[in-house]
């Protein structure tokens, strides 16, 4: 499905139901919003992780601006700001109130914009894996703990040059040690994204000048999940501790995941999906 938001529509995809029967009535359940990485990439890379999710809240994937199946939009457009402000009016377009938003790697970084530009509407954010600004160095220090420095070095040009000539390194030295435990089904994730490169090399080229969103953190009104793996080297650790301190105490509360990285659904499932279920009831 599709619905116009601003200058495009962007897709979505749902399960579960917002209103189910209890008794004479019927009952309202969270609406859960996800947010997907990338950026460039699309929905999919949280399916079918979090299908059992939808016995307790609606869930609602949904595909950026200019990624998966959503409409493509100029490069001018392709600025935080916007990619928040489109959440919104996804739920206004949708009429869906209070959500629960959650964002993972690019996608909490939206969520971050969203929160901080519409700080009223959340009723409750997940941040996982992600990062309110982004430290190469701190990256390539990670990467080379995890895969020594052939791998710290192949991040650093792709990084630096995100282009066909880096691309392949970066994704046979790099992409693997995104989960702590070796993941048989990757390749078939990654087949299975509508991916836009054209967006992800806009990202890498701007992501250490143009991203930093901890000054705006402490704009953030509702109770915040921020969800970290020890092992991550995209987003490091000390990443998510940055966005907690930033966060309103009262507000924040940071969880980590030992023996996970990136990819924390796959390396530690049994917590990870406790951890959200315990947060979204509660």
């Amino acid at each position: 499905m599709r619905v116009q938001v601003g200058d495009g529509r962007l897709f979505f995809d749902v399960e579960g139901a917002a209103l189910v029967p209890d008794g004479p009535a019927m009952r309202t359940r969270p609406t859960l919003i996800l947010l997907h990485g990338g950026p460039g990439a699309d929905h999919s890379l949280y399916k079918p992780d979090f299908s059992p999710l939808a016995d307790i809240a609606q869930v609602i994937y949904l595909d950026h601006r200019s990624a998966g199946r959503s409409d493509r939009t100029g490069p001018d457009r392709w600025t935080l700001a916007n990619w928040g402000d489109d959440v919104r009016e996804f739920c206004d377009a949708l009429e869906i109130e209070r959500p629960i938003v959650m964002g993972t790697s690019f996608g909490g970084m939206v969520a971050m914009a969203y929160a901080t530009r519409h700080p009223d509407h959340p009723s409750k954010l997940i941040l996982c894996s992600t990062a309110a600004r982004v430290d190469v160095s701190r990256v390539l220090a990670a990467f080379e703990r995890r895969g020594g420095r052939a791998a710290a070095d192949a991040a650093e040009r792709f990084f630096r040059d995100p282009s066909p000539k880096t691309a392949p390194d970066y994704f046979r030295l790099c992409m693997p040690l995104y989960t702590y435990r070796p993941d048989p089904h990757m390749a078939e994730m990654f087949s299975r994204i509508i991916a836009n490169d054209e967006l992800t090399a806009h990202y890498l080229r701007v992501i250490e000048t143009s991203f930093n969103l901890i000054p705006d953190l402490p704009r953030i009104k509702c109770p915040t999940l921020v969800m970290a793996g020890e092992e991550d080297p995209v987003t490091p650790p000390a990443d998510s501790e940055d966005i907690a301190a930033a966060i309103p105490a009262r507000l924040a509360r940071l969880v980590r995941f030992p023996n996970a990285g990136h990819g924390i659904v796959g390396d530690d499932r049994e917590r990870f999906v406790k951890t959200l279920r315990e947060f979204i009831v509660s």
